[in-house]
């Protein structure tokens, strides 16, 4: 059995299959053809915390990446990464286009490179979509495991192409109606649609030479958009990615799932079905018994946590299928604006007061009835002892997972780049 993952930046769950509004229709024919999962959550809403988590199948502070590679943060271990465990099973390991979980890919235990990084514009994933679909038609000795990074829909998106006009958009919640965001929004529809075309081209590689029925293929994204309030937010906005899984003969085609998942369940699920032996150190659960029965749970609760992006910014949650509690352990008593990404969204907040709001340090969510994450209840006696729960919880999973924020602020490794928690842009 071979393995692809495709995986984006900054898309979150802002594709068709979920109901936004844009055409994706390689995605959402893939959707059809597999299993849609509508309640999938990254381990870490910031680039290299997740896409470590999914590949170790640890959460971020256990796999150490606090913080982002080309910022100086670095993986405990690299032999734990899926491609380096899958090398040594006797799968041929390549990895075409991006990764963010180590400065040299082959320490991670990729044995070949195709394509190129490039700068993150969509051309370079639109070519390392055919190096990708050229080695996939190459005659194969052994089974293989192929990741496939595109760069979209990250900054900086192009600009609006002809099919999206910024006056026909509506920018995704929880951004507000005007012309600045039906801008952004345009322009981040644009970089979806080379996403959308990256997909189909793979896809149709392994349909024309014969190898879709024996090739478990993920789709999913590290977290969710770049946009104030999304990307580095442990609101759902910013936790919440698509993920969608097609292997024939064990998932049934058009299968849709609400079941309560995690990233870091695909290492386990990844195992199961090529019929390796799991590492014990794994901290996820595979998806598979879903296939059979959607309509089940493999988990009562998800964690998710920020440590480093651009700036400190110590965060931890529990989100369970009603409920959510998100804890803040640093000292500053606003946003961090260095941790949003720069754009005309950003500053236009900036411009209306944002720097003025004030952080709470626990926030406690009813996703039943406030599913926007707008109504703290941490305060309300009717919520206590759902608190009370959540709250241990945490603690226990912080505990188990020797949480380094347990003995107080993280430290981080030397020769770090980062930046100050007043600054306003992450360059600052």
């Amino acid at each position: 059995m071979n393995i692809i993952i495709m995986h984006t930046h900054d898309t979150g769950r802002s594709i068709e299959p979920y109901g936004f509004a844009c055409s994706t229709p390689r995605l959402m024919a893939f959707a059809r053809q597999g299993m849609l999962f509508r309640n999938a959550y990254c381990a870490g809403p910031t680039c290299s915390p997740s896409r470590s988590a999914l590949m170790t199948g640890m959460s971020a502070h256990s796999c150490g990446m606090l913080g982002l590679t080309h910022r100086g943060f670095r993986l405990s271990d690299p032999s734990m990464h899926l491609a380096s465990f899958l090398s040594r099973h006797g799968y041929d390991t390549v990895l075409c286009g991006v990764q963010h979980e180590s400065d040299d890919p082959f320490r991670l235990g990729y044995q070949r490179r195709v394509g190129t990084a490039g700068p993150d514009r969509g051309p370079h994933d639109r070519l390392n979509a055919l190096e990708a679909s050229a080695f996939i038609r190459e005659r194969h000795e052994r089974p293989y495991f192929l990741s496939f990074g595109m760069f979209n829909t990250h900054r900086p998106f192009p600009e609006p192409s002809g099919i999206h006009d910024p006056s026909y958009v509506a920018p995704p919640f929880p951004l507000a109606d005007c012309q600045v965001n039906r801008t952004e929004t345009a322009r981040f529809l644009t970089s979806l649609d080379t996403v959308d075309k990256c997909v189909g081209m793979v896809l149709d590689a392994l349909e024309s030479s014969g190898q879709m029925q024996d090739t478990l293929v993920i789709f999913t994204t590290d977290h969710g958009l770049a946009f104030p309030r999304m990307k580095c937010s442990l609101f759902d906005t910013g936790i919440g990615v698509s993920l969608m899984i097609r292997l024939a003969g064990t998932i049934p085609q058009g299968v849709v799932t609400d079941a309560l998942v995690s990233q870091i369940d695909l290492f386990p699920t990844i195992c199961e079905a090529a019929g390796l032996r799991p590492p014990e150190r794994l901290q996820g659960t595979s998806l598979l018994p879903l296939a059979a029965h959607p309509d089940g749970r493999i988990r009562d609760s998800v964690f998710a946590e920020v440590n480093y992006h651009a700036a400190y910014e110590p965060m931890r949650c529990i989100r369970t299928e009603r409920y959510k509690l998100i804890s803040y352990y640093g000292d500053y008593p606003g946003p961090i604006l260095s941790n949003m990404d720069d754009s005309a969204s950003k500053q236009f907040l900036v411009d209306n007061g944002l720097r003025a709001e004030v952080r709470e340090r626990e926030q406690l969510f009813d996703l039943l009835l406030d599913p926007v994450e707008r109504h703290n209840r941490v305060d309300h006696p009717e919520y206590a002892a759902v608190y009370a729960d959540l709250s241990s919880q945490l603690q226990s999973w912080m505990r188990d997972t020797k949480d380094p924020l347990l003995s107080g602020a993280v430290p981080q490794p030397a020769g770090a780049i980062v930046t100050s928690v007043g600054a306003v842009r992450p360059t600052d």
